[in-house]
């Protein structure tokens, strides 16, 4: 196999903090508007998780979706993400809204019960994903939903779909495909 094909397929890679810069960036908007692509998701005072966080772009959309009373759990593997997320929540007045966790390779550890989940262009990433989506399926609210939005240029159909199996067998309920720009999606409840 490739050293292409193992980073890209194998979830043996994990994006660099400072790569993030290239894509978290205000042009971004124009494709994916956090606001506008999870507002049939989320309502104010949901708890919500934002799994593989980043540099909390969707992470501050969603902070405002929820309101005061609601909550969003920024997680990601890397501290320097969850610097940057505390960093703009901050400055956007935000930040009590916000939960930063850290998480493992292994383990998400997400002891709260959500409302809604998202995975966005992360899940590839995701060493072992039958833990992965059992997790999820854990912490998830009964009748909870979880967005799984994979990038076209690494994820190829074929393995997308190996993904959403992972998913299903770890008893999460496809509903919808969703549109979202430059990406494959689908859209689960936990039943």
């Amino acid at each position: 196999m490739s050293i292409i094909n193992r980073i890209f397929l194998t979830g043996d890679h994990v994006c660099p903090w400072w790569l993030a810069y290239t894509f978290d960036n205000p042009l971004r908007m124009l494709i994916h508007n956090p606001e506008k692509m999870l507002n049939k998701f989320i309502k104010e005072g949901d708890t919500v998780v934002d799994i593989g966080c980043g540099m909390g772009y969707f992470s501050i959309g969603m902070a405002k979706m929820v309101g005061e009373k609601g909550r969003v759990i920024s997680v990601d593997l890397q501290e320097k993400m969850l610097e940057r997320v505390r960093h703009r929540a901050q400055q956007k007045g935000l930040l009590s809204r916000i939960t930063l966790h850290k998480c493992s390779f292994d383990k998400l550890g997400v002891n709260e019960q959500a409302d809604f989940a998202l995975g966005f262009w992360m899940v590839h990433e995701v060493r072992n994903k039958d833990v992965f989506f059992n997790e999820i399926v854990i912490f998830l609210k009964p009748g909870a939903h979880f967005l799984l939005v994979e990038p076209r240029i690494h994820v190829k159909e074929d393995y997308f779909r190996k993904i959403v199996d992972v998913a299903i067998k770890a008893s999460l309920k496809p509903c919808s495909e969703e549109k979202v720009g430059l990406s494959r999606a689908i859209l689960f409840v936990k039943a």
